[in-house]
């Protein structure tokens, strides 16, 4: 899967001031991130919010995403829950054509065991007619999925293919890296954290701030992924304050405030996501403006 090492980012859904899904804004964002330097989209992701977007919009947003990308990037698609059944019932009814990949989140508010995590994803496994990228988000979910566990389904199964790891660990990614097959791809889900584990053996990243300034980023990545490390951390320092300004209130807001300074999309979420604080927005502005320069 070569097609996906490199910078994913995961895409944000633009709504209007009335709380509609904004169909134009999102091929900007779309658009912004092809012109710049992106290796491939993530659709319906965390950052996309949604667990708030009915049936209806979901459809909406994909094809939309389709018609922009017109074949130009890799597209993965998230489809992942807490009920294994659920997600096995998406997989079965739902056009996959178009997607390179799917991912999916470890099961939330369930707390399974490393048995129960290993067994949610065997099931996945056996149906998925795509490749699987796992998604390990302690943080949101509540549960960790081990080294081990992601060994052993990455060992156990040809179509488990990669693992976005958003736990913030190094230690943690670096046994991953280890413990998994040859052409495992341990992908980072931490933009901090990013350079870091690609320089480990990592494969890139899927991130949010790459959404923001994927021009620079994804060239981060490159180098990381060339071995140029001093090129590739006089990036990541410069870039590094608007990491931690994105997150600083929660995501997608953060990365919603800098779509909005860049005249992409409306900085619009839905409860109960709220928008970023003045103070946040002013010092994300003024990153912006002094990152330009």
């Amino acid at each position: 899967m070569k097609e996906l090492i490199g910078t994913g980012v995961a895409l944000v859904t633009p709504f209007t001031s009335q709380q509609e899904v904004d169909v134009a804004a999102l091929k900007r964002v779309v658009n912004f991130q092809i012109e710049n330097g992106i290796d491939y989209l993530v659709v319906l992701g965390t950052t996309g919010e949604s667990v708030v977007l009915s049936k209806e919009e979901k459809k909406l947003v994909i094809q939309t995403v389709i018609e922009a990308n017109n074949n130009r990037l890799p597209l993965v698609l998230g489809v992942g829950g807490n009920d294994t059944q659920a997600v096995i019932s998406e997989l079965q009814s739902s056009d996959l054509s178009a997607f390179t990949a799917i991912l999916s989140v470890s099961p939330m508010y369930n707390k399974p065991t490393q048995e129960g995590i290993y067994q949610h994803f065997a099931a996945i496994a056996k149906v998925s007619p795509k490749p699987i990228i796992l998604y390990n988000v302690p943080g949101r979910t509540a549960s960790n999925m081990l080294p081990n566990t992601v060994a052993r389904l990455a060992h156990d199964f040809e179509n488990i293919i990669a693992i976005k790891e958003a736990a913030g660990d190094m230690v943690q990614a670096m046994r991953m890296i280890d413990a998994t097959p040859q052409g495992f791809l341990v992908i980072s889900g931490d933009d901090m954290i990013a350079l870091p584990m690609v320089l480990a053996g990592g494969a890139g990243v899927i991130s949010v701030i790459g959404e923001g300034f994927p021009k620079q980023f994804s060239t981060m990545i490159r180098l990381g992924l060339e071995g140029k490390v001093t090129e590739a951390y006089k990036i990541h320092y410069a870039i590094a304050p608007a990491i931690d300004y994105i997150f600083a209130e929660g995501n997608p807001a953060g990365i919603k405030a800098v779509f909005h300074k860049l005249g992409i999309c409306e900085d619009t979420l839905r409860l109960p996501l709220v928008n970023v604080s003045e103070e946040l927005q002013a010092k994300i502005d003024a990153f912006i403006d002094g990152f330009k320069k």
